[in-house]
């Protein structure tokens, strides 16, 4: 019988006797990005001999030599940048090898896959050089990569990851190629997409009508038609970008009208951190983010009057700015006429899925885009760019995909192989196996048949790559979502899990927190177990269950979803929760129709399609609206976003210290309703910011006095219930945690309460996040059920 392995960490190696060598298993995301190579070398350094190979259950190295445990140590001390290693441990051998030196052997596949797939990765510094560099012979292509960088989820087919196995397998390597790929201590060993001009891809020029342009330098031409004005779709790494010049008012324009994008913000690209720094103030651990390998979207502060189109963020206190991660883009750049700032937004159209053949970019963009940079290198799985932000002093994933996805989220709790389906809006999925979940690349908003069809195919293809089966299904309480159909329609068993709760969960599998905790979870919507719509809650959770202690007043949410769209509706059932029908006279929203504010009235009056609502979201909707702001919205989130900018031009270094005080005051706002639960009275702070406005307070001070009074009204809660419960963890969640004021203001005024908060970084606090409570929760009920009923 074979041996057990045993478990390594660095401090505490297992001295075993292994006279005839060792046996070790490396789990993690430990191919494509070096591995080899780098225990290849170890191996030399410590004179050991054996072999190493990639299996489908991770990194396998057979090894033997007087030094073989400083090896082992080594194998973890130093792995390469872009490795993780989730498990290492070894086993030994039952009989002496045959090897007198050390080798890299084929891959093996064996009867289940364990390994983590490498996410893609932005242009290393040495391939940079090689690109620039005019005696390199790949100086100017644009796919020159190596074993430290290029793309890996967005081409891999299968495990092991082997060229087979990935779209690059069109591609046979030259001799010289073929040279650098088979040589263990060149930066190039096994880099599945290794090629150059001669035997690679190549990038080509087409028209709207689909016709191919012969062009001597496909670069030249592409920066002349962004310079002119022209809307330029670009093939990329996981999918297509559509670019237009960042600094000119009349482009951004342009691409707004046709791709039907009135508002919502549109991410740009720059050259280096050099010209970031001169277009948005930069703190350390923003230049870091951006230049890290993942070379994220980060949402920064623009300086005033910089040269940016003052249209890429309307009454936005953020713009998204991200680096070039590809070659081509780095070419682009390199162009002596390109712009200062590039637009890079999603290359679909809005509410779609971002195109990533040719073919299907040349059909669904011709109405957007003038010009078409293609290449022939097949995108296997749609991959977005990631968007971070620095809030309350860390860097937090808010869009998790390039750089970031597959990678698993590693727990303490062992889970069958599972799915977790989701929600409805920055719609993601989970699969979960053992000690792992591993969370899908962003979807976006799942509520249509384009969007389904990708959440489909990429379930699909997770599932194979990762050769999970599920026994059991996760999804939201919610019946319509698309992801519950789809869950259901799995025929498996099926765990309905309460979407805040969800949220609430996906924080606790980050910290590995079992519970119980008390839960503020803020967002826009979610299904209750009463049948309303929640979305400002207290819980008390662990990983199998919750109860809802507390929330936010329920207000009423005239028109239903309509109200999402047109805050103005919000703002009316403010007004008519405080000054009855006598709310629908006053001037608050001269801009909108008379009669539908008549209307809208009544059906306030008589409760006709205004179902209840405790939603974070949409109070923030209704005093955006009150103050001015947004009376009718573009795209999900708007009316928060604009109000919390608005309240930024009021924010001073000792705001933080004034929630000391007015928390003391919060009492007032609390009472206990229904079955003992506790409920914030928002109403009557509202009331209060409506009396300020009227005395001539400035706008962005009561802004901010809203956020401060919200603040302080849910610490003081949090505390009562801290007390009566005994509990101190607290899980911060939610869309609404999205706010910098808030989420900050809630993390200071706890932890001065004697409280330890905690809320997510690598998993979006959004809905993004969702899926992966899910997993944890629907997992954790299936193991409980199972045990019950054996």
């Amino acid at each position: 019988m074979s041996q057990q392995f045993l478990q390594v960490s660095n401090s505490t190696t297992r001295r075993k006797s292994i006279k005839n060598g060792v046996e070790i298993l490396v789990r993690g995301t430990v191919q494509g990005v070096g591995f080899r190579p780098f225990v290849f070398k170890l191996a030399s350094r410590f004179s050991i001999f054996g072999t190493v190979t990639n299996t489908s259950e991770g990194v396998v190295i057979r090894a033997a030599g007087p030094q073989v445990f400083s090896f082992i140590d080594a194998l973890s001390d130093e792995a390469p940048p872009l490795a993780r290693i989730d498990e290492l441990s070894y086993r030994p051998l039952e009989k002496p090898m045959l090897e007198k030196s050390f080798t890299i052997i084929a891959s093996q596949t064996t009867k289940s896959s364990r390994a983590n797939i490498p996410p893609d990765i932005s242009v290393c510094e040495d391939c940079f050089a090689e690109l620039t560099d005019p005696a390199d012979r790949r100086f100017g292509y644009p796919f020159i990569n190596c074993t430290n960088c290029g793309p890996r989820f967005s081409i891999i087919e299968t495990i092991p990851y082997d060229r087979p196995k990935t779209s690059m397998k069109l591609f046979d390597m030259c001799d010289d190629c073929s040279r650098e790929y088979l040589d263990p201590l060149d930066r190039r060993f096994h880099a599945q997409p290794n090629a150059c001009p001669l035997c690679g891809p190549t990038i080509y020029l087409h028209d709207t009508q689909g016709q191919r342009m012969e062009c001597e330098d496909v670069i030249e031409y592409a920066i002349s038609a962004i310079t002119s004005g022209k809307v330029l779709a670009l093939r990329g790494l996981g999918g297509f970008h559509l670019c237009v010049d960042g600094c000119s008012e009349s482009g951004v324009d342009r691409l707004r009208k046709r791709k039907n994008r009135p508002d919502k913000p549109l991410a740009i690209m720059v050259k280096d951190l050099d010209q970031a720094e001169t277009l948005c103030d930069l703190s350390d651990r923003e230049k870091m983010s951006l230049t890290s390998p993942q070379h994220p979207i980060v949402l920064l502060r623009p300086k005033p009057h910089s040269p940016l189109a003052v249209n890429l963020a309307p009454k936005m206190s953020d713009i998204g700015l991200m680096l070039p991660y590809t070659p081509l883009h780095h070419l682009l750049f390199a162009h002596p006429e390109c712009p200062a700032a590039l637009v890079m937004t999603s290359g679909n159209i809005s509410g779609e899925p971002i195109c990533t053949s040719n073919e299907e970019a040349l059909s669904r963009l011709a109405g957007i885009a003038d010009l078409f940079v293609l290449h022939n290198r097949d995108i296997v799985t749609r991959v977005d760019d990631s968007v971070v932000k620095l809030l309350a002093g860390d860097i937090r994933s808010l869009r998790r995909a390039r750089g970031y996805a597959p990678e698993p989220v590693q727990i303490s709790q062992e889970l069958p192989e599972l799915i977790g389906c989701g929600g409805g809006l920055k719609s993601t999925f989970s699969l979960a196996r053992g000690t792992s979940i591993y969370p899908s690349q962003h979807i976006g908003d799942l509520f249509n048949t384009a969007s389904l069809g990708f959440y489909t195919e990429s379930v699909d293809n997770l599932k194979r790559l990762y050769e999970i089966e599920p026994v059991a299904a996760a999804c939201d309480l919610h019946p319509d979502y698309l992801s519950s159909h789809y869950a259901k329609d799995l025929d498996l068993p099926l765990y309905r899990i309460q979407h805040h709760h969800a949220h609430a969960a996906a924080v606790m599998a980050e910290h590995n927190l079992e519970g119980p905790v008390l839960a503020v979870v803020l967002d826009g919507t979610g299904y209750g177990t009463d049948g309303t719509i929640w979305g400002g809650e207290v819980l008390q959770a662990d990983l199998k269950s919750f109860t809802r202690l507390g929330h936010l007043e329920q207000l009423c949410l005239p028109g239903g979803d309509a109200a999402t769209e047109e805050p103005w509706r919000m703002g009316m059932s403010l007004l008519h929760r405080l000054f009855g029908e006598d709310g629908g006279r006053m001037d608050y929203f001269s801009s909108i129709d008379p009669t539908a504010r008549n209307v809208l009235v009544q059906m306030l009056e008589n409760r006709f399609n205004t179902p209840l609502t405790s939603s974070c979201g949409r109070l923030f909707d209704g005093v955006a609206a009150l103050l001015g702001l947004t009376p009718v919205a573009t795209f999900e989130g708007q009316a928060a976003m604009q109000l919390e900018a608005l309240a930024r031009q009021s924010l001073t270094t000792e705001w933080k210290d004034i929630l000391i005080d007015e928390i003391e005051d919060a009492d007032r706002y609390l009472i206990k309703a229904k079955e003992q639960r506790w409920e914030i009275i928002s109403s009557k702070f509202v009331k209060q910011g409506l009396d300020d406005i009227s005395s001539g307070k400035d706008r962005s001070t009561v802004a901010l006095q809203f956020h401060s009074w919200l603040i302080s009204c849910i610490s003081r809660l949090v505390e009562k219930l801290s007390g009566t419960t005994e509990i101190r963890d607290v899980v911060l969640s939610g869309g609404s945690m999205q706010n910098g004021i808030l989420l900050e203001g809630l993390l200071f005024a706890l932890t001065r309460r004697g409280l330890t908060p905690h809320t997510g970084t690598c998993i979006p606090i959004n809905d993004g996040g969702v899926s992966v409570g899910q997993a944890l929760i629907g997992g954790m009920q299936h193991v409980s059920r199972s045990t019950h009923e054996s």
